[in-house]
């Protein structure tokens, strides 16, 4: 069985596990000549942060656009661009971080997914709740790291 793979979606948060799976997923990129696609999933107070002016959005660009610089410099020719989603709501059920993950995952479209599986130890770490759902729900191949 052959993948065709073209476009690899590697959801992060400010966490080594995040790290770890950009690795992973520029991996895969390369040895399929396929692109790969950062999204930058923000918990509910990140944003509500925000938009209240407690938490700096100039700040969040930042250290999103750093995250991405830092990619890039590993990246060894794979294509890297990036987006941002809010990935959890508390008032709604259907943001959850996985839901959230796959409805970028079907608008872009991407072919591959490689989510972190560990739970980090900060609160506003919205991954580690998102990666068994994005395994069982998922369209796409993915691998969980």
């Amino acid at each position: 069985m052959s993948l065709d793979i073209e476009q690899v979606l590697v959801p992060v948060d400010d966490t080594e596990q995040a790290e770890a799976a950009i690795r992973y997923g520029l991996a895969v990129a390369d040895r399929y000549d396929a692109a790969v696609h950062v999204l930058h999933v923000i918990d509910e107070p990140v944003k509500r942060g925000i938009e209240s002016g407690d938490v700096d959005a100039e700040t969040v660009a930042e250290e999103q656009v750093s995250f991405v610089d830092e990619t890039n410099e590993l990246a060894d020719g794979v294509s890297v661009t990036h987006s941002t989603v809010v990935g959890f709501s508390r008032s709604r059920l259907r943001q959850h971080p996985g839901s959230a993950i796959l409805d970028v995952a079907e608008e872009l479209p991407v072919d591959f997914i490689v989510v972190p599986r560990e739970r980090g130890t900060e609160p506003d770490e919205a991954l580690g709740k998102s990666a068994q759902y994005v395994v069982e729900y998922a369209s796409q191949p993915v691998l969980s790291v």
